[in-house]
């Protein structure tokens, strides 16, 4: 049996120069070898862009797939989001954890089990108006570079924005994150 190791990370997210917002998300990590429970490079890039962007994420419905940890789809609820947060049905700890960070910060979000590939009536019925990924085609052999394409083309989605996720980050969070992080946003092309 391996030691587990559980912390609580801080994330600071700080308003423009004239403004005193700013919001703080404690993430209880869990430094084992289990993908959902530790905070990843992508998702503070994906949390700091929410929080960038936050009047636009304000009041509206959130659902965040693959969220871990969490700590975007918290980001949007602090910023007055109403947020679904979803990872693996078949990782219970994965889901408690996510429970308790919403208790640790004090945020009431729903939390729902999903089979990836496996849409149900409880996920259609939530009619989010925007979608949060971070990481969740991490793994190529599941699904491959021309199958996203194609499945783009077929659900009629197209990609509006592709950032360097480094552009926007504050340097002092730059600075302990590495690699080649982008930002995609994709919107139904209907919408674009």
């Amino acid at each position: 049996m391996t030691a587990t190791t559980t912390t609580i990370s801080q994330h600071d997210f700080n308003g423009d120069e004239d403004s005193e917002t700013s919001i703080s998300i404690s993430i209880i990590e869990n430094m084992k070898e289990e993908y959902g429970l530790f905070v990843w490079p992508c998702s503070v890039i994906l949390a700091e862009y929410v929080w960038q962007q936050r009047s636009r994420f304000r009041e509206s419905a959130i659902l965040e797939l693959g969220a871990g940890t969490s700590l975007p789809g918290l980001v949007a609820a602090k910023v007055g989001a109403n947020v679904t947060l979803t990872d693996d049905s078949s990782k219970p700890e994965v889901l408690e954890n996510m429970r308790r960070v919403c208790e640790l910060n004090k945020l009431s979000c729903n939390v729902l089990g999903l089979t990836w590939g496996v849409w149900d009536a409880s996920i259609f019925d939530l009619r989010p108006n925007f979608i949060l990924g971070a990481d969740v085609l991490y793994d190529s052999s599941g699904y491959g570079h021309h199958l996203i394409e194609f499945l783009m083309v077929k659900w009629g989605l197209k990609c509006v924005k592709l950032l360097d996720g480094f552009s926007f980050l504050p340097s002092r969070k730059a600075s302990v994150l590495s690699g080649n992080i982008q930002l995609v946003e994709i919107v139904l092309s209907s919408e674009s």
